[in-house]
């Protein structure tokens, strides 16, 4: 039997909101071994002096519990 867990973070980029997803899937990956998944729920933005200057991804990260089960 395997369980998902879900965890929610946020990825931040200056450079645009797939860079920002792509960080949070790559912290994701680097933590957990198991990631199957991830879902965008919210995109903002960050703004100086009239620019964007950080682009931000909300992501909730899917990830199979199995192995922690059996430690």
């Amino acid at each position: 039997m395997a369980i998902v867990k879900v965890k929610e973070i946020i990825g931040i980029s200056p450079n645009s909101f797939e860079d920002a997803l792509q960080n949070a899937i790559n912290h994701a990956c680097e933590e957990k071994q198991n990631v199957t998944g991830a879902k965008i729920v919210g995109q903002t933005v960050s703004i100086e002096n009239g620019r964007i200057v950080e682009y931000k991804v909300n992501v909730k990260i899917a990830y199979r519990w199995e192995k922690e089960l059996h430690q």
